[in-house]
């Protein structure tokens, strides 16, 4: 088996698509011994020497002219044998290790198949790099599809960065190049040197990495994720059983570089934030946090929105299994756990994955289909089995290697359509002649179908700002398959109303009543989110008209009606005490305002008592999405900008009687309906003077007496403070013993 000028050539010139079958140890072809060969570009000396079997014989290598590959014969065998490579450098170094080429591939038939269909759900335990001891020797696989690209190698501070030194073999026509990787351990530096169909050839960086340097760097890092000792079993099942739906789901959005920092230029780490995180977080009452994108990102001012390591947790913060320590943290709290999941594009970072083989891999070619105007980033070709698999199994790594009980999917609705912020001429309809990207939808059924059967308890929620239709409804009735969707539509309104003065407040009513009028079509949650709080917006406190007194008196109104009304609800960090300044993710929230005066700490301790009551009473939750669990009592009292509702649990056993009056002016006297008689407590009252409000109430409750009301046979007479929001429920009967 001797080399052609041709082999020679595509091994030294490092142009061979499948090395492995002329490096390492092969038969000769008339069968009269074997042939070793190796190419080690530093080596003096080479020889061969047996592991196993001491009898097979040892033989040396000797360099071929003007190349750095050393090749031996011995005739003294002729079955392949396990053996080392002993390898003297040019500076007298001797080293002793398997020779790469020496193993079968790490991948079978059976992977490359359901990769090549999309439905290898595992994928990340098979490419990438990964730990592993293969015939007692420890080392690293490394695995990467790059279906177009001539030449694949892995390189690192252990070949000092030379692609000629571990070149990988084509596995046909999967497009996976592979090669397993002797005395590589964790910590190791590596990237993929990749010649492109054009010859060129270049650094990218692994896609599906689990651990990189730290931005500006990018390299990969060989790591694993199950040396961590998880104690969050009682939680998973908890959550198996759980139906979010009729759950209390009071989420506090994070961010995770600018929630608290140890200085301007030094943010906490994972294992450090999880102490006061977790102890803020049950204290405020919150059911679970969603930080923003976990993902790791090069662009810090993407905020996480623009991932570069869809498999990896940002290194900013810290090690995967720091990450892991915080979620299992939170649970063993109670504490439920959401990210942003971002699908719907990638930067264009040359070393990432944008024509990751020279070609447009994981992208559309034409932008008219692969390019955000907007953003300036690329779509992913959601039609490609690969890319597909790429992005389901990702949803699915999150859930299986980090216990995330929720993926909050960024940007939908630039899914969905493919002339999303485009104008005529700047898309290509899809086959039919619509706008709606049919492989985008198919992959978004997918991936809720696979997360919400592997995982049982998993929400998915989409951030999607137009009306397709059934968004939270399951595939098989033509819906997407997310548990929930943001209602913008309520945020917007919301919002615009509570911006005004409150003299046109009565023009306006309807900005708070419109939201019910589409309320059964989805499964919504109420989001107040980062997005209300950048890009000279201002904070939600600076929203709010009037003086310091009106200002903290409507947000705690704002609130109130958020948590109070039908839907989950989501806060972005900061809202919960007023924060006054537009988020800043280069700083940390304004805590020191909490010591700034009353109204600070009276807001925080509003939404503390807000959660509270949030999660005691099924009458704020379990009905959500049912139409008992919510009645309008009267939302056309336009002058006095007064709306009441009730709330109901689902058997109709608890309920609660909401009532809004959103002029400074106090309602005295002002009859509401009650729905059955007795005595109504005043559960919570926003002008309470611990809140920093002037303590208009109702000194405790009311009794309804038989006066017809609002369509109901009691009412009661009720004190409204001003900019207020007031809670009743009948007082619990007495039990004789």
């Amino acid at each position: 088996m001797l080399l052609t000028h041709d082999e020679l050539r595509s091994l030294v010139e490092a142009k061979h698509r499948s090395p492995h079958q002329l490096l390492g140890l092969h038969a000769l072809a008339d069968g009269s011994g074997l042939v070793g060969r190796a190419l080690v570009p530093d080596a003096a000396a080479i020889e061969l020497q047996p592991v196993h079997e001491k009898d097979k014989p040892a033989f040396k290598l000797k360099r071929l002219p003007k190349t750095d590959l050393f090749e031996g014969v011995t005739r003294d065998a002729s079955a392949v044998y396990a053996y080392d490579l002993v390898v003297t450098s040019r500076a007298g170094d001797v080293r002793c290790t398997r020779d790469p080429y020496s193993f079968l591939p790490t991948l079978g038939e059976g992977d490359l198949y359901l990769f090549g269909k999309g439905d290898e759900r595992r994928i990340y335990e098979k490419l990438g790099a990964h730990l592993r001891t293969i015939d007692g020797v420890p080392g690293a696989s490394f695995a990467v599809w790059a279906p177009n690209a001539q030449r694949v190698s892995v390189v690192g501070d252990f070949n000092k960065w030379d692609g000629r030194c571990h070149q990988m073999r084509s596995l046909g026509s999967s497009g996976v190049w592979e090669i397993f990787i002797p005395g590589i351990g964790p910590g190791t530096l590596y990237k993929f040197e990749i010649r492109n169909r054009h010859g060129r050839i270049g650094l990218k960086t692994d896609p599906y990495g689990c651990f990189f340097e730290t931005p500006p760097k990018n390299a990969a890092i060989v790591w694993g994720h199950r040396n961590f000792a998880w104690s969050d079993d009682a939680w998973l099942a908890r959550r198996r059983q759980t139906n979010p739906l009729r759950s209390p789901l009071s989420i506090y959005e994070v961010h995770f570089g600018s929630w608290r920092k140890k200085s301007m230029g030094e943010s906490f780490s994972y294992r450090e934030l999880a102490g006061p995180l977790v102890q803020y977080v049950k204290e405020m009452g919150f059911t679970h946090v969603e930080f923003m994108p976990v993902a790791e990102h090069a662009f810090y001012p993407s905020w996480g929105y623009q991932v570069t390591g869809f498999y990896a947790p940002t290194s900013r913060y810290g090690a995967p299994e720091d990450f892991q320590f915080l979620v299992n943290a939170l649970h063993e709290a109670g504490i439920g756990v959401i990210i942003d999941w971002v699908p719907a594009h990638f930067p264009r970072d040359d070393w990432a994955l944008a024509n990751f083989d020279g070609t447009a891999l994981y992208e559309h070619e034409d932008p008219r289909k692969g390019a955000h105007q907007d953003w300036g980033t690329l779509i992913f070709n959601y039609g490609r089995h690969e890319v597909y698999n790429f992005l389901t199994a990702n949803a699915l790594f999150w859930c299986d290697r980090f216990h995330i009980d929720g993926l909050r999917v960024d940007a939908v609705a630039s899914m969905l359509y493919l002339d999303y912020s485009r104008r005529e001429g700047e898309w290509i309809p899809n086959q039919y002649g619509g706008r709606e990207n049919l492989e985008a939808v198919e992959f978004v059924r997918k991936f809720n179908y696979l997360t919400h059967t592997e995982f049982p308890g998993v929400m998915t929620i989409a951030e999607e700002s137009t009306a397709w239709p059934l968004v939270t409804r399951p595939p098989y009735v033509g819906g997407l398959g997310f548990s929930f969707k943001w209602n913008m539509g309520w945020m917007h309104d919301t919002l615009n109303y509570f911006s005004l003065d409150p003299v046109f407040r009565k023009y306006h009513q309807n900005d708070l009543t419109f939201a019910m009028l589409y309320h059964h079509n989805e499964n919504f949650i109420l989001p107040l989110s980062h997005d209300e709080v950048v890009h000279g917006k201002g904070s939600l406190l600076g929203r709010m008209p009037g003086d310091d007194w009106r200002r903290f008196a409507n947000l705690r109104a704002l609130l109130g009606y958020q948590w109070l009304f039908p839907g989950k609800k989501t806060l972005f960090m900061g809202g919960e005490f007023g924060q006054s300044a537009e988020w800043n993710a280069n700083g940390e929230l304004d805590w020191w305002l909490l010591d700034a005066g009353p109204y600070h700490r009276g807001l925080r301790q509003f939404v503390r008592d807000l959660n509270k009551l949030y999660r005691v009473e099924p009458a704020l939750w379990q009905a959500d999405y049912e139409a008992n669990g919510f009645q309008w009592l009267d939302c056309s009292d336009h002058d006095n900008s007064v709306l009441s509702f009730v709330r109901r649990d689902a058997a109709n056993a608890g309920e609660l009687v909401v009532i809004l009056n959103l002029t400074p002016v106090p309602r005295y006297r002002y009859r509401v309906g009650l729905p059955r008689p007795g005595k109504w407590l005043e559960t919570l009252n926003s002008d309470a003077a611990v809140y920093g409000g002037g303590n208009v109430g109702n000194l405790g409750g009311v009794f309804a007496e038989a006066f017809k009301c609002h369509n109901l046979s009691w009412s009661a007479e009720l004190t409204l403070p001003p900019l207020g929001i007031v809670v009743f429920q009948p007082e619990p009967k007495s039990i004789s013993p």
